[in-house]
């Protein structure tokens, strides 16, 4: 029976011993703090995991403090945000503690979801990089300003998008490729601009001057120029070739001998529209509203005219080469 009670009081002890020893203390910076091995082992690949595994992937634990604390020369302000993330799983810390370093502490740690996790939070917070972000009325002016007459000024590919641009004036710049999507560009000349590829949806160009400009391809679905100048006195062309004007607003506009070629206009207000000479070969003209328009002289040849609105039209629509 004494045999069997110090076997039992053995047993007991070694499973206290063994309770005891889950728990360590770390040193870090200064700062002592009591974990359990459990909550380093929560990481597997991790320095803290790594210093405390039983298998032969360890790392030598650091050397000890007189209180048996493992020295770890780090700071404690973002350990301790660490330490509680590999406790409950969940990132928390005070305001005043900056992410941008408790990520630098979790990657010299190696704490892999935690870093990952840290990005992605920094990335929201930060938003889009400088390059990325819309340019001002203010941007856009001091540039113009800034840039002699004698010149190019390109804007091509730039962010200009939801700028408040109405009335000024862009002669002759580029604008290949530029994001100009919801810009307010109501009065504005941009007489000889490039806008090749452009991204002008929904922008409100009411009014603008676009004589002789270069948008091939451009992409103005919804875009309002109502109102707009399209007709060069000398008879150069404007290129509209290829152009997405679906739903877009082109009531009133002058477009003579405007090149629309395989243009789409689905659903497009082109009532009252001047289009005399115009070029609208194989142009999508499906639904869209020509009431009131002059087509003298307009190319229509292989036009999709399916349910297009023709009445009250100034030249009858066999004055047009559609038929010839």
């Amino acid at each position: 029976m004494e045999k069997e009670a110090s076997g039992n009081e053995c047993g007991e002890g070694e499973e206290l011993q063994q309770a005891v020893s889950r728990w360590v203390k770390l040193n870090v910076g200064g700062q002592v703090y009591t974990t359990t091995v459990d909550t380093l082992l929560r990481e597997p690949d991790s320095m803290l995991a790594r210093m405390f595994l039983q298998d032969g992937n360890v790392i030598r634990p650091s050397e000890r403090d007189e209180q048996g604390a493992y020295l770890i020369d780090r700071s404690p302000h973002y350990f301790e945000p660490i330490l509680n993330y590999l406790r409950h799983g969940q990132f928390v810390c005070d305001a005043q503690i900056s992410i941008k370093g408790v990520l630098e502490e979790a990657r010299f740690f190696g704490i892999c979801s935690l870093v990952a996790h840290l990005e992605e939070l920094i990335s929201q917070q930060e938003g889009p990089p400088n390059d990325y972000r819309p340019l001002t009325r203010i941007d856009v002016i001091k540039a113009i300003i800034q840039t002699s007459v004698l010149t190019e000024l390109r804007f091509q590919g730039v962010n200009l998008s939801g700028a408040d641009l109405r009335k000024l004036d862009f002669r002759n710049i580029n604008f290949k490729y530029a994001n100009m999507s919801r810009c307010n560009l109501s009065h504005t000349n941009l007489n000889y601009c490039c806008l090749e590829r452009a991204d002008l949806q929904y922008a409100n160009l009411e009014c603008a001057q676009l004589v002789s400009i270069r948008a091939l391809c451009a992409n103005m679905e919804g875009a309002n120029l109502r109102g707009c100048n399209f007709e060069d006195p000398t008879g150069v062309r404007t290129n509209l070739e290829g152009v997405n004007l679906k739903g877009a607003c082109l009531e009133s506009s002058n477009m003579a001998g405007v090149n629309l070629r395989v243009a789409n206009l689905k659903n497009a207000n082109m009532k009252n529209c001047n289009l005399r000479s115009a070029v609208l070969a194989g142009a999508d003209l499906e639904r869209c509203n020509l009431s009131g328009s002059d087509l003298q002289e307009a190319n229509l040849r292989g036009a999709n005219l399916k349910d297009a609105e023709l009445t009250l039209m100034v030249t009858p629509l066999h004055m047009s080469q559609a038929i010839r």
